[in-house]
């Protein structure tokens, strides 16, 4: 697995930064604090999210934005994948607004489910990653600083072998789980058995054939006492058709006689009906009479000839005419006298409006000539202003006169002597570390010496290839005089900053005076052609107003003209209406004849449709006098068919047969309830045997699930120490595997001949073996010497899981940031050497982040990053290493060093 490309916007220190990551060795170096570390934090971040923040997404997005942006393009197992993250802080919360990962044959989209996939794709989570491939900054030791029990945790769970001890606990708990269940089995198979023993003792297929014989016997009577009673009901039932058939002929009868009374009743009501008619034809005939003699009454007033339906329509048509004529006339003439008013109305308005017009331009005038006042008072203001600013200027001229650096150089002398004050200040802090550590080592020689022993190896003084710590008091007097220089070129420095800072103000200063003497001058030349053209609007808007009046005048006389016509339009408009209302009294004359010729045309009509309803009426009742005499005669015939002997005995068999019935249903009901008593004791009987056998089945369930269940647990103890022999003798293995790689590693890296080798035993205890046999603990080395201890373990735990997992696995890069922090320039060569044979090994890309020129000097591929001072915003850039330079030349040189030492 390798990193091809990571692009960033907004992350920590970098506002937009785009970087191609390529095989071998890349060292990514510029000042402390510019960012170096971030980049890698990123790569980190964009596999592992927050996992791998050792802050919050809080201190993620770059201050002063909202949102940050980081994409990761990376091949695994010659697959290539792209990661994208997106940031957004939304008060004071941060949160993933966007979250996916795009490879071969998947889009996974969330935050979580990205992470779950890289664990998956990796097989490894954020704190293996780190433990495996990514040794960061400040950590370098952390591994040899740990517990043998925290150290085993770490490369167990990075050689999967926390899996078999988890899949050890899963087989225990399984185990445990059944013989619980076997337990509870147990105790129900105990108790089940119990329960048959105690129904078997109960003898209950005996009392259930005791219960059968008592039902027949039951049911034998109650069948005898049910053919009885089937025979009372038949002869009830003979006796009630007979009353049936009595009470059927007296309901006839009574039917009949109830006809008879309502045809009567009909008959009269009827006769009735019909003289009321032949009253209402004589009133009809009385009112026709009266309306003739109105009708000849009116005829004269209406205007007709003839009291006739043709005369009113032609006299109705008449009116009509007239009426439509005199409406045309009266609507041309109101249309006319509104169109006139409405002209009048407009005029007068327009008029107004005029005057209202030329008023405003007055006003406007006046406002104008103010304006143009005001204008030239604010130009005058400016002209005083202008002439401060150029004295201003003057004087702030003058202090270049004697400054270090001519005026318009100040800000680019500044940003020089800021960079060089930085570089100084990374020197000073380098000489203090390796002065606080060439310390540590005459500390150490001397307490060394004190206990007889040499301060190089630790053998006693006397076998000691280097016994004399002089060599290190000299390098620590060399190192205070270097740092003393150091410290003075950095005050030089900030003196010199503090003055150049001064003049960049006075520069600015200066730059805004222009800019203001320019925009101010700009202004007083506006201000003066404002004034000019406010006056001569003026006079324009006063010339305007004089106009408007003279129209408004004219406009007035022609309202009053068009007000004058209107009056007489309206004047012949009442008249028509005079005329039209004459008409309508006209035309209720003639409706009031018309409809009293309706009026007479009903009655007449009405009276032959009661003549009509008579005569019905008449040939009703006829046909009701026949029906009649046929139900009198079928009344007598139903009298006489009536036997009252017949009833009376079929009334007595009824009453026997009813006694007996009630009697016997008593019985019946006593023996019913008794059969259910002794049915309901059979049903108990019967479900006690079925509950029997269904403890017997559930007897012989248990006792295979018991069978099964030991079965089951044997083959769990099996499971639970296969799990534990296989993660022992996997350990033993890779330990012993890991241990000669550490020896491969630490021999190539470390060149002292005090050491014989390493030794890393079954519990994960380290520890160095010196050439007499004796055995030291590794955080007795010096700093150096820790630091290239670990970094040994680091790289031979790198090549175990790279060699070890399923033959060549695709491990992450190698990822080293600032790892020369406590070495000399010593031990830094013997860094180049395992960063040299980490890549012959097969490690196809080495990332170190560090400052140090050899191992600058070193890179297969230089990144370099930079800070702008007044942004605070960090860019990244690739420069070529030269053709002499690379690791292997460097690797080269240093054992050509070591062989000429």
């Amino acid at each position: 697995m390798k990193f091809d490309r990571i692009r960033l916007r907004n992350f920590r220190p970098y506002a937009d930064a785009d970087l191609d990551l390529r095989d071998g060795v890349t060292v990514i170096h510029g000042l402390n604090g510019s960012g170096k570390s971030s980049l890698l934090e990123a790569c980190f971040f964009a596999l592992y999210g927050s996992k791998a923040l050792e802050g919050t997404l809080d201190d993620v997005i770059t201050n002063g934005t909202e949102e940050a942006e980081i994409d990761l393009h990376f091949t695994h197992a010659d697959a290539s994948y792209h990661v994208h993250r997106r940031l957004r802080a939304s008060g004071e919360r941060t949160t993933t607004a966007d979250c996916t990962l795009e490879g071969p044959d998947a889009t996974v989209e969330g935050a979580r489910d990205v992470r779950a996939f890289v664990v998956d794709l990796l097989r490894m989570d954020a704190e293996a990653f780190v433990n495996c491939a990514y040794v960061r900054q400040g950590e370098v030791n952390q591994l040899i600083n740990a517990s043998p029990s925290q150290r085993q945790d770490v490369i167990d769970d990075l050689l999967q072998l926390g899996r078999l001890e988890e899949y050890r606990d899963r087989a225990g708990e399984a185990r445990l789980g059944v013989e619980d269940v076997r337990t509870e089995k147990r105790g129900e198979l105990r108790k089940v058995e119990s329960q048959i023993e105690a129904k078997e003792e109960r003898n209950l297929y005996g009392a259930l054939d005791d219960l059968e014989s008592t039902l027949a016997d039951i049911d034998a009577k109650i069948d005898h006492y049910e053919d009885q009673r089937e025979k009372a009901e038949r002869t009830k039932d003979e006796a009630e058709s007979v009353l049936e058939e009595y009470e059927e002929k007296r309901a006839d009868l009574d039917s009949i006689e109830a006809d008879i009374e309502e045809l009567e009743a009909a008959i009269r009501e009827a006769e009735s009906e019909r003289e009321a008619l032949q009253e209402r034809i004589g009133e009809a005939r009385d009112r026709i009479a009266e309306l003739e003699t109105e009708v000849e009454d009116r005829l004269d007033a209406a205007g007709l000839d003839a009291a006739t339906e043709a005369a009113v329509e032609a006299r109705r048509a008449e009116l009509d005419e007239r009426e439509e004529r005199l409406r045309e006339e009266r609507t041309e003439s109101n249309a006319s006298a509104t169109g006139l008013r409405n002209q009048a109305t407009n005029l007068a308005e327009k008029a107004d409006d005029l005057a209202n017009r030329a008023d405003r331009r007055d006003s406007r005038a006046e406002e104008l000539r103010a304006e143009a006042d005001e204008a030239e008072a604010v130009a005058e203001e400016h002209e005083e202003a202008l002439a401060e600013l150029a004295e201003e200027a003057a004087d702030l001229a003058a202090r270049f006169d004697d400054a270090p650096v001519d005026r318009g150089e100040a800000a680019d002398r500044l940003a020089d002597l800021r960079d060089r004050r930085g570089e100084a200040g990374e020197r000073a802090a380098e000489l203090e570390a390796k002065l606080e550590s060439a310390r540590e080592r005459v500390a150490e020689a001397e307490e060394l010496l004190a206990a007889g022993k040499c301060p190089e190896c630790g053998q006693p003084v006397d076998d000691a290839p280097h016994a004399d710590p002089e060599d290190h008091r000299e390098r620590v007097s060399e190192l205070e005089a270097d740092l003393t220089d150091a410290r003075e070129t950095v005050a030089d420095l900030d003196d010199r900053i503090e003055t150049l800072d001064a003049l960049v103000e006075v520069e600015d200063r200066l730059a805004d005076i222009e800019s203001e003497r320019n925009r101010l001058e700009e202004r007083v030349t506006a201000k003066r052609e404002t004034a000019a053209e406010k006056r001569d609007e003026a006079d324009e808007r006063a010339s305007e107003a004089d106009d408007l009046r003279e129209q408004a005048s004219e406009t007035r006389e022609v309202a009053a003209a068009k007000r004058e016509e209107a009056e007489e339009a309206e004047a012949r408009v009442e008249e028509l209406t005079a005329d039209l209302e004459a008409l309508a009294e006209t035309r209720e004359r003639v409706d009031a004849v018309a409809e009293r010729l309706d009026r007479i045309a009903d009655l007449e009509d009405e009276i032959e449709r009661r003549r009509e309803q008579a005569a019905s009426i008449a040939e009703t009742n006829d046909e009701r006098r026949e029906r009649l005499a046929e139900k009198r005669e079928r009344r007598d015939d139903l009298r006489d068919a009536v036997d009252e002997d017949a009833i009376e005995t079929a009334r007595e068999r009824k009453t026997d047969a009813e006694e007996y019935l009630e009697n016997v249903d008593a019985e019946l009901d006593a023996l019913a309830e008794k059969r259910d008593e002794v049915q309901t004791k059979i049903g108990g009987v019967r479900s006690e045997i079925e509950s029997l056998e269904s403890l017997r089945a559930e007897r012989d369930d248990l006792a295979e699930r018991v069978d099964a269940l030991d079965s089951l647990h044997e083959e769990a103890e099996r499971l639970e120490a296969m799990y534990g022999d296989l993660r022992a003798e996997l350990r033993q293995r890779n330990v012993e595997t890991l241990e000669r790689l550490l020896n491969e590693t630490f021999d190539l890296v470390y060149g002292n001949d005090a050491y014989a080798h390493l030794r890393l035993d079954g519990d994960y205890e380290l520890s160095v073996v010196q050439k007499d046999g004796s055995e030291l603990d590794p955080t007795q080395l010096s700093g150096g010497e820790r630091a290239l201890f670990n970094l040994s373990l680091r790289c031979a735990i790198y090549r175990l899981l790279a060699e070890g997992i399923d033959g060549s696995a695709p491990m992450p890069p190698l990822i080293l940031d600032e790892p020369t922090v406590f070495l000399d320039s010593g031990h830094v060569s013997r860094l180049v050497d395992l960063v040299a044979e980490m890549r012959d090994l097969g490690v196809a890309q080495i990332v170190i982040v560090s400052h140090d020129e050899e191992l600058v000097g070193a890179a297969d591929d230089l990144v370099r990053v930079e800070k702008n001072p007044r942004t605070n915003r960090s860019t990244v850039s690739r420069s070529e290493p030269s053709a002499v330079t690379g690791i292997e030349a460097a690797a080269d040189a240093g054992a050509g060093a070591g062989e000429s030492d």
